[in-house]
């Protein structure tokens, strides 16, 4: 059970991510930070954005308890970076390097590392 909550914390952080990005893809005057504040505070995207992030946190937290620090945080940002690149790649049409596709080769191996 514990694996199946960090994968769930893991997809929610990514997801977040995600939600932040498209929330700030609608050009909107910013003028500093109050401005950015209440255009976050508006937009639907980003408060669901805000609610992955807390869902996935109390998630990782609960994931915390079950496993060292030292494994679950590696693997949780580094399948994290994965996925935000992955989905930014399919659902936002950024594009992807060779240096990126190499990276995430490394990042795959050194979770694999990491969780042994």
């Amino acid at each position: 059970m514990t694996y199946i909550i960090f994968t769930i914390s893991i997809l929610l952080n990514a997801l977040a991510n995600i939600l932040m990005k498209v929330g700030a893809l609608k050009p909107k005057q910013v003028h500093g930070m109050w401005d950015v504040f209440l255009n976050m505070a508006c937009n639907p995207i980003i408060l669901a954005g805000i609610v992955c992030f807390a869902l996935g946190l109390a998630a990782y937290n609960y994931v915390l308890i079950k496993i060292n620090l030292s494994v679950a945080y590696p693997i949780n940002t580094s399948v994290g970076y994965i996925l935000v690149i992955l989905a930014s790649w399919l659902f936002l049409k950024e594009t992807i390097t060779a240096m990126q596709f190499g990276g995430i080769g490394l990042i795959i191996i050194g979770v694999w590392m990491v969780a042994r």
